[in-house]
């Protein structure tokens, strides 16, 4: 049986640490920071955990 590809999408966006789980990148600070506080882009900065439900999903896609 041949080797499923890698969504090279999802390869990009998301990463796994090395127990397993998912990170991705917060949404909300690319554009239209003068507006926001500095207490708010903070909060958006770093990853974050990918949704349970989406889980099962991404890890189909990323072939693990």
């Amino acid at each position: 049986m041949p080797k499923n590809k890698t969504h090279s999408g999802i390869s990009k966006r998301v990463k796994v640490t090395g127990k397993g789980k998912l990170l991705r990148e917060g949404t909300g600070k690319r554009h239209l920071l003068e507006k926001k506080s500095s207490k708010l882009t903070r909060r958006y900065a770093g990853d974050k955990q990918v949704a349970k439900p989406d889980v099962a999903r991404m890890k189909k896609m990323l072939g693990i």
